[in-house]
């Protein structure tokens, strides 16, 4: 078992034996927990009537700010293994995206890569934050590339981790969607588990009462996950995102696991193509989500490529 597990494991086995808790404050704690070792802290930002959660470094660094964006189903917490990797280096936000995490679930809004990438400058705008580098996952690569060709200014590198957008190449995804099956969203007791089979080739160590809860909260998010993914599911197939990404003036790292099921690796080569200053990366034995499933690798792969960029 990893030292990260292991150590999350003897957590929950004294809060078990210190008191009778509900599984709610064994998530709570355990969360807590693994979001304090990474340096980081929650915090609410609202733009207009929506309320934004997000995490935040405890404590200001003189380094560099990173901005990590989550993919679609996912959350803030997602991150939280790489911005360990970057504790003390660099001055890190997760933002929680509408309709995601806990951040507000408005069913009536927009949920298109343009929509996001306009909440998410408001967000950065009432944050203050002005310059940075910016990570994404899935959808939240999708809308970090477009928040760079929209916001060349802000951002100083991006980093594209299995990023959406681009559908040149069909996964197994496509063809389960097809059939009327979406494993990415969960509607009864085992499909969140049967969801992590799908995205993750190196599914992290869960105890039972942190992956109820995880769950439970999956489930709940039925009825927004099915809006959200119609709306990238709309964006995906239009040119004008092709357009988009050929005016990114960063630096562009494409990070994408060859067993990915969810969006075919080899369109790592057309983002790549389509993006002026682009390098890919591709993993052998990961899937979906990089930063989740290697993330002192994925922190390397950043750390030299920053090197690179700034000679």
């Amino acid at each position: 078992m990893p030292r990260n597990a292991l150590n999350l494991a003897l957590l929950l086995v004294t809060t078990l034996l210190v008191s009778a808790c509900s599984k709610q404050s064994i998530y709570d704690s355990a969360i807590g927990w693994e979001r304090s070792s990474a340096g980081l802290e929650t915090a609410e930002v609202s733009i207009g009537e929506l309320d934004i959660a997000y995490l935040r470094s405890k404590e200001a660094v003189e380094g560099d700010t990173l901005v990590l964006i989550h993919g679609f189903g996912a959350n803030k917490d997602n991150w939280t293994r790489l911005a360990k990797e970057f504790k003390g280096e660099f001055n890190v936000y997760a933002i929680d995206l509408p309709g995601h995490g806990d951040s507000s679930k408005p069913l009536d809004i927009g949920y298109r890569f343009e929509d996001q990438v306009n909440y998410l400058n408001q967000i950065l705008e009432e944050l203050g934050v002005k310059q940075f580098h910016m990570m994404g996952n899935s959808m939240g690569g999708a809308i970090t590339a477009l928040y760079a060709a929209t916001h060349p200014d802000q951002i100083q590198t991006a980093v594209l981790f299995d990023p959406a957008g681009i559908f040149e190449y069909e996964s197994e995804l496509v063809d389960r969607v097809l059939d009327g099956d979406n494993p990415l969203i969960p509607k009864k007791e085992g499909d969140f588990g049967r969801l992590l089979d799908f995205a993750l080739e190196k599914r992290p160590f869960v105890p039972w009462p942190i992956f109820d809860v995880m769950e439970e909260k999956a489930i709940a998010n039925r009825e927004v996950n099915e809006v959200i993914f119609a709306a990238i599911r709309d964006t995906g197939f239009e040119p004008d995102f092709r357009d988009a990404i050929t005016r990114i003036e960063a630096p562009v790292l494409v990070v994408w696991g060859k067993l990915d099921r969810v969006i075919d690796y080899r369109n790592a080569d057309v983002f790549v193509d389509a993006i002026p200053n682009a390098r890919k990366v591709l993993l052998d034995d990961i899937g979906h989500a990089p930063m989740v499933e290697t993330p002192a690798e994925s922190a390397r792969l950043f750390r030299e490529f920053l090197a690179d960029s700034v000679k």
